[in-house]
């Protein structure tokens, strides 16, 4: 086995997470790249477990004036072959690589292996996880998802839309709403809809050029894809961006305006990239996220099933340092609801380090 600081081949790497069961769009080399302009470093664990290899793409941020530094995979580890070895080996080669990179209070990894499914049956990752040393912490990542099976024709994922869902979206169209694809040079429209919904729902968004950043580094390779919801005279109400990793789709960034809400723009435009995300080969689509009932409803009139992972897991390996990082964190947090105006039960962002503040500038993980 072995910790490897050195950056892989980045077609290697992509195609290493792209075929693990799952991957996920946040193990990518495209993630690092967004990550790099907050102070993120990034750094491979990679180890040999007798069933496959297991790795993460881990990412590293020194908090000063603290003498620490934190490590996050998000959405790792990866592999195709989950069981005790692999979280063993994969353990292993973290410490290595953490000890050799500094002083790293604590790993937070939060792999999407749904509690008690079909890969930690009886709670078996899990157990695993905890004889290695792992301690669950708070979640970063949503930690329940609703997933749709693409694997069907567009008739039987029509059939799997509740009738009032189906309703809607055949509105949407009677009132000359049209769902179009862009380019980015629309992510001013797109920041525009999405700074409504945020401040309409009571959570914090990046600048336009987060998101200017992760187009760039996604569209690169063919694996962004932004959609509009347009009214009958043309003008956006609506709004997707979806990120891709090998076989499944997801939407982390979307939302809509007050217009789209009174001609159901946003039901036609979920329909429309659940049905294209298919066309284009898909075999699954994430809905990233149920972060309260009424979200939770809407996305489940679309069919599919929700999903709770196992949560987010930390390995220590400086207590004192640990405390200290969680503390500034939580202050992190406060500091940036009150200076968007925001009180202290709103959310972050879905992408975020929730319930620590994310970024200590409030940025995606």
């Amino acid at each position: 086995m072995s910790a490897a600081p050195a950056r892989p081949d980045h077609a290697a790497w992509d195609a290493f997470v792209a075929s693990a069961d799952p991957g996920s769009y946040l193990q990518l080399r495209a993630w690092a790249e967004v990550k790099r302009s907050n102070g993120w470093s990034a750094r491979d664990v990679r180890a040999d477990a007798p069933a496959g290899p297991v790795g993460a793409q881990v990412l590293i941020r020194p908090l000063r004036p603290m003498p620490w530094s934190i490590a996050y995979a998000p959405r790792g580890p990866v592999t195709a072959s989950w069981d005790a070895d692999a979280i063993a080996s994969f353990t292993e080669a973290a410490r290595r690589m953490l000890v050799a990179a500094g002083r790293v209070s604590h790993l937070r990894i939060d792999p999407e292996i749904e509690a008690d499914g079909r890969l930690d049956r009886d709670g078996t990752i899990r157990a695993a996880l905890r004889a290695q040393g792992w301690q669950p912490a708070a979640p970063v990542q949503p930690n329940m998802t609703r997933l749709i099976d693409l694997r069907t024709d567009e008739a039987g994922l029509w059939a799997g839309l509740r009738k009032k869902w189906r309703q809607y979206v055949n509105r949407a169209r009677a009132l000359g709403v049209r769902v179009v694809e862009a380019d980015g040079d629309r992510l001013p429209e797109f920041h525009r809809i999405y700074r409504e919904t945020a401040r309409r729902a009571g959570f914090i968004i990046r600048a336009e050029s987060a998101y200017r950043d992760i187009w760039d580094a996604y569209a690169r390779d063919g694996l962004a894809r932004l959609l509009f919801a347009e009214g009958s005279d043309g003008s956006p109400v609506a709004t997707l961006l979806l990120l891709r990793c090998g076989p499944r789709v997801t939407e982390p960034y979307g939302g809509m305006t007050r217009a789209g809400g009174e001609t159901r723009a946003n039901y036609l435009l979920k329909w429309e990239a659940i049905r294209r995300s298919r066309e284009a080969g898909a075999a699954t689509y994430d809905m990233w996220g149920l972060s309260h009932p009424g979200i939770a409803q809407f996305k489940a009139g679309f069919g599919g099933r929700d999903v709770e992972y196992i949560g987010a897991w930390d390995l220590v390996l400086d207590p004192t340092g640990r405390r200290f990082v969680d503390a500034a964190r939580r202050a992190s947090t406060w500091v940036a609801r009150l200076r968007h105006g925001l009180g202290p039960r709103a959310g972050l962002s879905t992408n975020t380090w929730r319930g620590t503040g994310g970024d200590p500038d409030g940025g995606a993980v």
